[in-house]
């Protein structure tokens, strides 16, 4: 992922809407990742990022037209995902929300004990790594919609509050606050519970025959294990401005991005070579 000035990002938005096909694959290539970061973060699993990621893209394709310019690229980007995730209800966890009482007590009473070695000979240490990775995002789904797009922007994207303010249509202090004690109540519950990323007493290994038991982990598909990481760094530049809102960022690790699956890319280009988006190019020139 390559930084872009905003300039540089207005430039592409204004030869894209003017036909420019190299100009457009450029816009959705700088964003890709990102979107993809935020849908899995807000809807907790692969499949459903994927899903909700080639839909953004495509909102963001057919409505390019209508940027003005009047904010950043990328603010009006995220406006467009934030908008399209906190509707989304085809995720899985949209009609079955969780809450940190039940992802708490699971964790101090599941039976984990009498599970037999359902690892399908996949190393136990591998499927640790995987289920420490989808146990921290999941997690994240025991927040409301609205608090979850708030500690996502905040955490691991570190938005600048007068920028989420924007994406959000909530005052920057308002945001703020919001953010210091969502922040707060992810790392008490981190810091009870997990074993990993706090003093509590789980511990992944010990829970993988359990994870797969209860189709948390799937040993022959392992999304997280196998996605391509990204530099964090690479991922903050995607953004003009960051600030520290409190001390609490080493506890939100587990905040890893990823490239966004190849599936999807290839499925957005089918998109920018098919007649259907020549017909919505034409739509740009009138």
């Amino acid at each position: 992922m390559n930084k872009k000035t905003n300039e540089e990002l207005q430039a592409l938005a204004d030869k894209a809407t003017a036909g420019d096909k190299k100009a457009l694959e450029a816009l959705v290539a700088h964003v890709q990742d990102t979107i993809f970061n935020l849908s899995l973060r807000m809807l907790g699993t692969f499949a459903d990022a994927e899903d909700a990621t080639q839909d953004i893209l495509l909102k963001m394709i057919t409505h390019l037209s209508s940027f003005r310019g009047d904010s950043l690229f990328t603010t009006w980007v995220f406006s467009i995902a934030v908008n399209h995730l906190k509707n989304y209800k085809k995720h899985m966890f949209a009609h079955c929300p969780l809450r940190f009482e039940y992802y708490g007590d699971d964790i101090e009473n599941g039976n984990i004990q009498d599970v037999p070695d359902l690892t399908q000979n996949v190393e136990k240490d591998i499927l640790a790594e995987e289920l420490k990775m989808s146990c921290t995002n999941v997690m994240l789904q025991c927040l409301d919609t609205e608090s979850r797009c708030i500690f996502i922007l905040g955490t691991m994207f570190k938005i600048d509050s007068r920028m989420a303010g924007d994406i959000l249509d909530m005052a920057p202090e308002t945001y703020r606050k919001r953010l210091s004690r969502i922040r707060k109540k992810m790392a008490d519950f981190l810091g009870q519970y997990c074993g990993e990323y706090g003093s509590g007493k789980c511990r992944c290994k010990d829970r993988v025959n359990y994870a797969i038991q209860n189709h948390r982990i799937h040993p022959l598909q392992l999304d997280y294990t196998a996605a391509t990481e990204i530099p964090v760094q690479t991922m903050l530049d995607v953004k003009n401005a960051m600030e520290d809102i409190d001390d609490l960022s080493q506890d939100f690790s587990f905040c890893k991005p990823y490239q966004s699956p190849e599936r999807t890319k290839h499925l957005i280009q089918e998109f920018l070579d098919s007649t259907q988006f020549s017909i919505i190019q034409n739509s740009y020139r009138r």
